[in-house]
């Protein structure tokens, strides 16, 4: 890979990963688009971590309180707001990790096409616009039950397919479920720390013991671009969310998937 294709496909995670829009999505239809060589999701998984540590900084305070309801669990307090809403991140984690391992490689190898994120990118947007438009709006993250995170869980499993966004899918689970465009958005952003860990080691584990060579520093700038560029992105759809809704987003997802289809022509 070149510098430039490194720096460009990790703006377009960094911008994408927290924008209901698929991230993936995106990282399949750039490089078709121009014509590059497919990175492959060694790559993905590195701008992916990128993305994590964007979530760990940005969101520092409720990981910390996280990792403290963890450690509450472990000695047998579930009762405390912490260790509850860790235990909810925890069993809402499980779809999209069981899944994930079940059939990444089928995945990565069948479902990788633009034609099938014709299908996702446009279906979920009209899902989301209708969501977001007809839903209550009126529970707060607060008020997260294991039911909502088990439903918001089984949601963020579909992302694995390319076009789908696991922003996208999760917050409109989140909102047909009646929470509150931020508080969707922050328990969606919170609940993907658990499963880009879960893939950067799974994935990670893979390169370091395979024969392949491993181009290191190019993942290494890739993970850089990401998480300075997916901070921002973060930032600036939770200070709009609330006043822009998203519309605009599956208006953009309606219209990249007209784009797609006319290209495929």
């Amino acid at each position: 890979m070149t510098t430039l294709q490194i720096v460009v496909l990790a703006i377009v995670q960094g911008l994408t990963e927290f924008l209901p829009i698929s991230s993936s999505g995106h990282l399949v239809l750039v490089p078709y688009l121009v014509e590059w060589t497919d990175q492959g999701l060694a790559f993905d998984v590195a701008v992916h971590f990128g993305s994590l540590i964007a979530v760990c900084a940005f969101f520092r305070e409720d990981i910390m309180g996280l990792l403290r309801g963890g450690t509450r669990i472990l000695g047998g307090d579930v009762s405390s707001p912490q260790s509850y809403m860790a235990l909810a991140i925890a069993l809402g984690t499980i779809p999209a990790a069981v899944t994930g391992m079940a059939f990444a490689s089928w995945i990565e190898a069948n479902l990788r096409d633009p034609g099938i994120i014709v299908y996702t990118l446009a279906g979920y947007g009209i899902l989301m616009a209708l969501a977001d438009r007809y839903a209550k709006r009126d529970k707060a993250i607060t008020e997260v039950r294991i039911r909502d995170a088990v439903i918001i869980g089984l949601a963020q499993a579909l992302a694995l397919v390319p076009g789908t966004s696991r922003s996208g899918v999760t917050i409109t689970a989140g909102r047909l479920l009646g929470f509150e465009r931020q508080d969707a958005a922050r328990f969606s952003f919170l609940l993907s720390a658990p499963v880009i860990l879960l893939a950067t080691v799974y994935k990670g584990g893979q390169l370091i013991l395979g024969d392949t060579a491993v181009p290191w520093g190019e993942l290494a700038l890739g993970v850089v671009v990401s998480a300075v560029v997916a901070y921002i992105s973060i930032e600036f759809f939770m200070r709009f969310v609330s006043r822009i809704g998203l519309a605009p987003f599956a208006a953009y997802r309606i219209a990249l998937a007209a784009l797609i289809l006319y290209v495929l022509a």
